[in-house]
Order: C-alpha cells, then sequence, then structure tokens
C-alpha cells in the first residue's frame, strides 16, 4: 500500500484554537463550515469503500471542535485523526505532496539511523519530525489511530533552516541508498526557511511545518 506524504504551514495557535470549544468567531464559523464540508466528503468515501470506524468523520470533527475526543472503541481513533485533517487541511497555506513511499515508517526509520550514525542530532532526523505526533497544545488527549495512519508530524519553521543545513553537511558521506530523499528533504527545508523568512517580513504568523501521511 502506498502511502502519500503531504506538507504545510500554519500558524499553531489558531489551528489549535478549533480544538479548544467555546464559541468561535465570525471567522472559525466559515472556516468550520469548509471543515464539515471536507470531513463529510472524507466520509463519503470511506462509505465507499465500506470501511466503519465505529465514529464517522463528521462526529468525529464535532466532537474535537466542542473540546473532546471521549468517544470509546477500537478504530475512534482513525476517525478523529482523519477529522483532525479536515482542520488541518482547511487552516494555513495549501497543501503540498512531498512524496509516495510504500513503507514510508520503514524508510525513514533506516535514514535516521544512516543520519545519526553521521552526527545529525536527534531531534533533527526525518522520522522524528515525520512521525512527531502532534504539537503540543492540544488541551486534551486524542487516541491514535490503530495502524498507525494518518500519521501527523510537526517542526518549527525555525527550524527548517538547521535540518536543511545538518542535512547538506553530511550528503557527501552519506549512503547511496538515502542521498536522492536526503536532497528532496534539503530542498524542502530550504524552501520553507526561505518563504518563512519571506511571510515574516510582510507581517504573517505562520510559525509550524506540518507534516501528514495518509495510509
Amino acid at each position: 500500500m502506498s502511502h502519500v506524504i503531504t506538507r504545510k504551514t500554519i500558524t499553531l495557535s489558531s489551528t489549535l484554537a478549533y480544538l479548544r470549544g467555546g464559541e468561535p468567531t465570525d471567522h472559525q464559523r466559515r472556516m468550520l463550515d469548509e471543515m464539515r464540508q471536507h470531513a463529510e466528503a472524507t466520509q463519503r468515501r470511506l462509505d465507499h469503500q465500506d470501511i466503519d470506524w465505529g465514529l464517522t468523520v463528521p462526529q468525529a470533527l464535532e466532537h474535537l471542535v466542542a473540546g473532546r475526543a471521549d468517544a470509546e472503541g477500537p478504530y475512534v481513533g482513525n476517525a478523529y485523526y482523519t477529522a483532525l485533517l479536515s482542520i488541518i487541511e482547511c487552516t494555513g497555506s495549501d497543501p503540498i505532496d512531498v512524496g509516495v513511499y510504500s513503507k514510508p515508517s520503514t524508510f525513514f526509520g533506516r535514514m535516521d539511523d544512516e543520519l545519526a550514525r553521521l552526527g545529525v542530532p536527534t531531534e533533527l532526523l526525518p522520522h522524528r519530525i515525520l512521525y512527531a505526533d502532534l504539537p503540543d497544545g492540544i488541551p486534551f488527549p486524542i487516541p491514535g489511530p490503530v495502524d498507525g495512519y494518518p500519521a501527523i508530524g510537526h517542526l518549527p519553521l525555525s527550524k527548517a533552516k538547521a535540518v536543511a543545513d545538518a542535512y547538506t553537511a553530511v550528503l557527501d558521506r552519506m549512503d547511496d541508498a538515502f542521498t536522492y530523499d536526503a536532497k528532496r528533504l534539503i530542498e524542502i527545508f530550504e524552501t520553507e526557511h526561505e518563504e518563512w523568512q519571506s511571510a515574516l517580513r510582510y507581517g504573517h504568523t505562520m510559525d509550524t511545518l506540518l507534516f501528514w501521511i495518509s495510509g
């Protein structure tokens, strides 16, 4: 099975604001309408595949925006994480595909081992970033999907240049099995750093690079 890795930038506090309950602002109401439409479209695709998690994605979204994730059942984490993607995909920048991998956790786990061997700090390793899970600041626990997907990762944009520099510094000593993907990641993190710097000059507040891996 192939897994698509996607990225986008967000203002973390603005995205997490949808998970704190309370009365939404006019802008948040408009965005919530988009999120609900996204969740309903996702549920239609799941229904077409006869996938039943015991909690629909629209129901899970309503739980999240009410500030809770307390449904019970073995697969509700899949619904909650999929609903969370409805929030993520409707906030921040436009999403951009990073690539398609058959076994991303295995591949990037091995890439972590290679980069760590070459001296790259743990917090800058790709698997640690891509599978970092949810950012801090969500005020309630969200059960994870039983099969690990969708997976969510994140990195503060202030660290993107450090990641690109760390990979560049060891690129010529890296096993050839990882050089193509390392170059791709270097390009991504350098681009995100440059766009973040430009956005800051224009008063934009995006501060977090998000990744999600669909299953």
